[in-house]
């Protein structure tokens, strides 16, 4: 009986832990307020997302909105104006593939909401369950990481991420694109780096084929009710109707060339074109995937090849061989704290055979484009959401990068964090100086 109660009090201890740090890291820290007048930043070098720089430009947007891009110039009648004179302007990054909000601490379970029992979950909406209350989003938007697509993990068929921003009372009002897209896990035979594993490979093979056999026969029943007038709703087969119609997308995790032919296979049978997450293996048949028109979303290039007869650099490279095939490729990272790191992935991907202004636009453009936002969002372009920031140095680069100012939808948010705090505290206990 002792043991229950002892765990009951470390469950309520870690519960409470978790209430005290959360709102001691949003203490004074509350959404911004609507834009109330027209701002023109100038002097700055704009980073525009799609490739282009433009020296000394200025940028003009009022009521959330972009309207000018220019070279030159200087503050319009009656415009607010904000000097970066050497200083630079990016897009808001956008962090793919996250299951950012949906978990606070990995070693509380009350505070794990990404993963559902089953194989089969289209139903699941993750832009539910999303905690806009996270201490997690303010350090990533410290780091110019503004949007990000929430994704539920697990099972065969996880269900629908959202794009949402990351300054917002509640989800409602956090949602740029409320389901964007559909997830699928690729069933297939795991690999390990290191000896053997417990199960024969005959028993993986049989896993991996009940396994697709289940996926088939789902997406088979899933179509005949979306054509169909059935009588008796079912949430499960109800959900894949606008991954049927195009209006969702189709997102399918896969590794092994072999895996990713046959997903890629697979969706086009029923006339989809899917977003490939992972393809670690992509870069071997990169003619394929252009063949096919098939963007890839480069996971974790921060890592060990997943085969010993890899080159241990192939992770760092991956991204650049397939972009410089002509592959359209989006930059991504495990984890939720870790998307703080997005943009310096992205440059290393830089350093590793790839135009810095390309390296950006995997985590801009070509996501906004994948995730179906970029009328949006993604570049610095008349029209689309003032969604970005000023740094004092390059943002891809860990050692300069220092966000100065950061805007999303034209609200000037703060850029206060848990890190900023504990650093103040600390630094004035022991008489330091804070930056």
């Amino acid at each position: 009986m002792n043991k229950y109660i002892i765990a009951a009090a470390l469950s309520l201890l870690s519960v409470s832990t978790f209430v005290s740090t959360t709102s001691y890291a949003q203490a004074n820290i509350s959404p911004a307020a609507k834009q109330s007048q027209a701002i023109a930043i100038t002097g700055a070098t704009i980073h525009i997302g799609n490739g282009t720089v433009i020296e000394n430009g200025t940028l003009v947007f009022d009521k959330g909105k972009i309207v000018s891009v220019s070279a030159g110039g200087g503050a319009q009648s009656g415009a607010t104006e904000i000097k970066a004179n050497g200083k630079h302007i990016y897009p808001g990054f956008i962090a793919p593939i996250t299951n950012l909000g949906l978990t606070e601490f990995e070693s509380v379970k009350a505070t794990l909401d990404f993963n559902e029992i089953g194989n089969m979950n289209p139903h699941i909406r993750s832009l539910v369950a999303y905690n806009t209350d996270s201490k997690v989003p303010a350090t990533l938007r410290s780091n110019g990481v503004l949007m990000a697509q929430i994704t539920p993990q697990g099972g065969t068929i996880a269900g629908s991420s959202s794009v949402v921003q990351l300054d917002a009372w509640n989800w409602e009002d956090a949602a740029l694109r409320a389901d964007d897209a559909m997830h699928i896990n690729w069933p297939a035979i795991p690999r390990s780096r290191f000896g053997r594993s417990t199960m024969s490979e005959e028993a993986m093979r049989e896993r991996r084929d009940a396994a697709l056999s289940e996926l088939e026969a789902f997406f088979a029943e899933s179509k005949a009710y979306a054509e169909g007038k059935p009588s008796v709703t079912n949430p499960r087969l109800a959900a894949m109707k606008h991954v049927f119609d195009g209006t969702e997308k189709l997102f399918i995790t896969a590794d092994n060339q072999k895996d990713i032919v046959a997903a890629v296979n697979f969706a086009k049978k029923h006339k989809i074109t899917p977003v490939l997450v992972g393809g670690d293996e992509a870069h071997l048949i990169t003619d394929f995937l252009k063949e096919n028109n098939i963007t890839v979303v480069v996971k974790q290039p921060h890592a060990l090849p997943n085969s010993v007869d890899d080159d241990v650099n192939m992770p760092y490279k991956n991204a650049a061989v397939l972009a410089n095939a002509g592959v359209p490729i989006v930059i991504s990272i495990d984890g939720y704290w870790q998307q703080r790191n997005l943009p310096f992935m992205a440059g290393t991907v830089a350093a590793w055979g790839l135009d810095k202004e390309k390296a950006l636009q995997a985590i801009t453009l070509n996501t906004a484009r994948a995730l179906g936002i970029d009328k949006t969002a993604g570049s610095l372009e008349v029209g689309k959401d003032a969604t970005l920031f000023i740094s004092t140095g390059d943002a891809l680069d860990m050692k300069t990068i220092n966000v100065e100012q950061a805007f999303i939808q034209g609200r000037n948010i703060s850029l206060d964090n848990l890190h900023k705090q504990l650093n103040k505290k600390f630094s004035e206990k022991y008489g330091l100086k804070v930056n």
